[in-house]
């Protein structure tokens, strides 16, 4: 049993912890590439909050991790068979109901771990402060906690050296071998604004890329992904344990 995990503890250890900091992962179930399965970001999101949550728990941070939400914002990828979509609005509600369930529960603090690019949590975070005044409410992606360049020749956006890395070290029963792998070939923005990022606008992932990656998973190998995945781990886990520490969020930085 591991006592941070909502999933695997019980109702006589939750009704005697007094929890300082709820985690919510929130992944997705799309396709990625050929060779990896539509599950990754939820194996992802689920195996590392696993690592940092343990590694809070032992420096006495009273962390509970809900499960993972496996359904995220896939409006890009609807013509793409079985790629599941929420809506945003949908997300919302979610987001709202499961928020509403861990204020019951007296904890003040509530960190959406996101784990999928589609995912957006900023406008949640404003509507579910409105809505919850006593709880603290921000949000991660995963994915950014460490310099991809570090530790991958040429990450890729989706599928490619760096999500193959993890899951080959994950599961990796659950990837094919590279030489079923589409090259994750992507066109980009005609427009300047664009490709400069001060303009935004939704992928068609059908029309960017042929085999629904985005990078190259060539280089990719299990021992670069468990070296990302553990550091990742051990920054969210130090991420954690700060938040469930720290009494007062903003402090006067004047002299």
């Amino acid at each position: 049993m591991k006592p941070y995990l909502l999933s695997e503890t019980n109702w006589q250890a939750v009704r005697e912890t007094q929890y300082e900091v709820a985690v919510l992962p929130w992944g997705a179930t799309e396709a990625h590439n050929y060779h990896l399965p539509y599950g990754t970001d939820n194996y992802q999101n689920e195996h590392v909050i696993d690592l940092a949550a343990a590694k809070a728990w032992a420096h006495g941070a009273k962390v509970i991790v809900l499960p993972n939400v496996p359904f995220g914002i896939n409006t890009g990828q609807l013509d793409i068979d079985l790629c599941l979509n929420v809506n945003p609005s949908t997300q919302l509600a979610i987001a709202k109901d499961l928020a509403d369930v861990v204020q019951r529960a007296g904890i003040k603090k509530l960190v959406m771990m996101n784990g999928h690019g589609g995912n957006h949590f900023k406008n949640i975070i404003r509507e579910l402060s409105y809505h919850f005044p006593e709880l603290f409410v921000c949000a991660i992606n995963w994915f950014q906690a460490q310099d991809w360049h570090a530790y991958f020749d040429e990450p890729g956006d989706h599928a490619g050296e760096m999500e193959t890395s993890t899951m080959m070290h994950i599961r990796p029963e659950l990837v094919l071998p590279l030489s079923e792998a589409g090259d994750g070939y992507a066109k980009s923005y005609s427009i300047k604004a664009f490709r400069e990022g001060w303009a935004i606008a939704q992928r068609a992932w059908s029309k960017v890329t042929a085999d629904t990656g985005v990078g190259n998973p060539a280089a990719a190998t299990a021992e670069k992904g468990k070296a990302y995945l553990e550091a990742s781990a051990l920054e969210i886990a130090n991420f954690l344990v700060d938040l469930a520490q720290t009494q007062e969020i903003w402090q006067d930085d004047r002299p």
